[in-house]
């Protein structure tokens, strides 16, 4: 259709068949041009009349747009309450397309909007609350599934899809090596370059190698291997189960009697368990090489010099402290991953909600369990 001549004017008759029941004729353009003058003459004539049935006439109508639906969007809303019948004649099926694309038949674009009710604080309290108990109910029950399935494993070992825990093992640890390799490098770096800084005035520089040692082994080792991982790995189990979760193909596993925990969690959980302890163990050796470039281009301290007070000053306990702390951050991470997963309800907004949750839960989580372990080891 060729592009309307915006000059172009519409008119329209108006004729009462019944009482209430009107026929609006339309003759000429309705478009972009003519929509703003005939909104506002239609209200005018209308506005004092009753309205039940009205019916529109487009059969003399030669252009109609979207400007054109709008105008007829108005005319239907103009009826009270909308109880009434709204019917178009268009014998030429001249706005039957553009009335398609628009949603005519179901579409309230046009009505007006309801007006929010003010919610009282109490209320707003209690739906939270609510909402909360929900989910740690949930929390504590998907918990209990996820034990039942690693038992299930651990009674069973052929249950378990070996075939996809090697992949998460590669997803979650091979391809993280790099970046906690280079994070915990840094790390190493800034804490011996801002130690020497107070040790180099007592002439203990041999010590920044213990420190450094100390540090990344016990506590910053494993609690930012565990955040990377969380940021890097538990935001993907999360959106993977959840887009699962809103395809509908996680009811489809229960359906055919798959578990679908047994199926998706555990080996989820199985592999975060096996490859965490080994990215913090990495972390921890490249933690110590930036240690090691402070000690021996700053400091002035040998090779063998800094290894060697490195070694007397680690213990095979503060490595297996380490070791035994991301073995917990790996479940939380896993767990929390695969429980926002299944969490999720929606749409596509819903897998970002479930990612972002995870992150931000796992990361909380990780802290306070690292707090609690430094709490119990100051006491034992």
């Amino acid at each position: 259709m060729s592009k309307p001549d915006t000059s172009a004017s519409c008119e329209y008759s108006i004729s009462e068949e019944k009482i209430g029941e009107w026929v609006i004729s339309f003759d000429g353009m309705m478009n972009a041009a003519t929509s703003a003058p005939l909104l506002k003459t239609l209200e005018t004539d209308l506005k004092d009349k009753t309205l039940t049935t009205i019916t529109v006439n487009l059969d003399h109508v030669s252009y109609f747009d979207d400007f054109g639906a709008l105008v007829l969007f108005e005319l239907k809303h103009m009826i009270p309450g909308n109880n009434g019948n709204f019917s178009i004649v268009d014998s030429e099926n001249r706005a039957k397309e553009i009335l398609y694309q628009v949603n005519f038949d179901e579409h309230d674009k046009c009505a007006p909007a309801k007006k929010k009710r003010s919610v009282n604080m109490l209320i707003r309290l209690g739906d939270s609350t609510i909402s909360e108990i929900a989910n740690i109910r949930m929390l504590v029950s998907f918990l209990g599934s996820l034990v039942l399935g690693l038992l299930t494993v651990v009674i069973h070992p052929k249950r378990l899809r070996f075939d996809d825990t090697i992949t998460h093992i590669e997803k979650i640890g091979v391809d993280a090596l790099p970046i906690v390799a280079l994070i915990s490098f840094l790390l190493g770096l800034i804490i011996a370059f801002m130690s020497s800084i107070q040790l180099s005035q007592f002439g203990a520089n041999i010590y920044v190698a213990s420190l450094v040692a100390l540090a990344m082994v016990s506590e910053l080792g494993p609690i930012m291997t565990a955040i990377v991982v969380a940021g890097r790995s538990g935001s993907a189990i999360a959106a993977e189960i959840g887009t699962m979760k809103i395809s509908e193909e996680i009811d489809a596993l229960y359906t055919m009697g798959f578990d679908a925990t047994l199926f998706l969690a555990v080996p989820r959980v199985i592999a975060a368990v096996i490859v965490l302890p080994l990215l913090t163990l990495f972390s921890d050796l490249f933690a110590i090489a930036g240690g090691l470039v402070v000690g021996v281009f700053m400091l002035d301290l040998t090779v063998s010099s800094y290894i060697g007070q490195t070694l007397e000053t680690l213990t095979l306990g503060e490595l297996a402290w380490g070791l035994e702390k991301s073995v917990v951050f790996a479940v939380l991470i896993a767990w929390i991953g695969c429980l926002r997963g299944f969490q999720a309800r929606g749409g596509a907004a819903a897998v970002g909600n479930a990612a972002t949750s995870a992150v931000v839960s796992s990361i909380f989580t990780i802290i306070l369990f690292d707090s609690i372990f430094a709490v119990i080891r100051s006491y034992w």
